[in-house]
């Protein structure tokens, strides 16, 4: 049992996990990046943490984000000119300097 703010935490240590982290040199579409990297600062996590979470819902067949956030990420994509949609997904060829 843990104390925070006052309140006793009970499931903390149900639901916590160790694991291990492995530094990957992913390369992501430019604007789709920021979204998410917008997205993590606002929800207070890390892009890894935010990856993991929308990953790991996408495997168990479930929806990672609720209807504020959706509304959120529509905002972000606006403002970063994201026109990309699941239709495009492996459907996509890089141009310019493959290097970044």
């Amino acid at each position: 049992m843990r104390c925070l703010h006052g309140t006793l935490v009970h499931w903390y240590h149900t639901f916590v996990k160790t694991i291990t982290r492995t530094q990957t040199g992913v390369r992501l579409e430019t604007r789709l990046l920021k979204v998410l990297k917008a997205l993590a600062t606002d929800l207070d996590l890390s892009l890894g943490g935010l990856l993991e979470g929308v990953v790991l819902h996408a495997f168990e067949g479930k929806a990672p984000f609720s209807a504020a956030t959706l509304k959120k990420i529509r905002a972000l994509r606006a403002v970063y000119g994201l026109d990309l949609t699941a239709r495009n997904a492996h459907h996509l060829r890089e141009t310019g300097n493959a290097a970044g």
